[in-house]
């Protein structure tokens, strides 16, 4: 059990750590600066794709996609709560100090920048043809034309 969960909760703490990180950055260093932190909160989403995008590829090669793909979810799910809930404690301001909307748009943000990097990773795997469903085929048309073959020393009867 261990070992299926601590993965899934150090990424989900690694992508909030991103954040909290961004968030103190704007907080200090731009406070003043609205262009500025839109750039930090822009890399920070970034970050946060290209991470998604990697643990996609990774897990691809090794696992098929219906074991990962929930750790994925859960993954996902844990962090942007911790970034639209928590998060803005950080800053200093509250979760709904901007409104529902922005509230509500930060998910979104979160979940399609997430949502595409795991599928970008998928894609350049599958693309490639390193997943795990291209290379069980492969080997298994591998072992099928191996006991398809003949061997050498065999000898063939024809009857007639």
């Amino acid at each position: 059990m261990r070992n299926r969960w601590l993965p899934v909760g150090v990424l989900a703490g690694v992508l909030f750590l991103i954040n909290v990180i961004a968030r103190l950055i704007s907080r200090f260093a731009f406070d003043d600066d609205p262009s500025a932190q839109d750039t930090v909160s822009t890399v920070m989403f970034l970050v946060i794709g290209v991470i998604i995008a990697v643990q996609a590829f990774r897990w691809g090669r090794a696992r098929p996609l219906d074991s990962w793909s929930g750790d994925m979810v859960a993954i996902v799910t844990a962090a942007m709560l911790l970034t639209v809930l928590v998060g803005p404690f950080i800053s200093g301001d509250s979760p709904f100090v901007n409104g529902a909307g922005a509230f509500f748009a930060q998910i979104w943000l979160y979940l399609g920048v997430t949502i595409g990097g795991a599928i970008l990773g998928y894609l350049l795997l599958m693309a490639l043809g390193w997943d795990y469903r291209s290379q069980s085929l492969k080997r298994y048309e591998e072992n099928r034309l191996a006991a398809a073959r003949p061997t050498k020393n065999r000898r063939t009867t024809i009857r007639r």
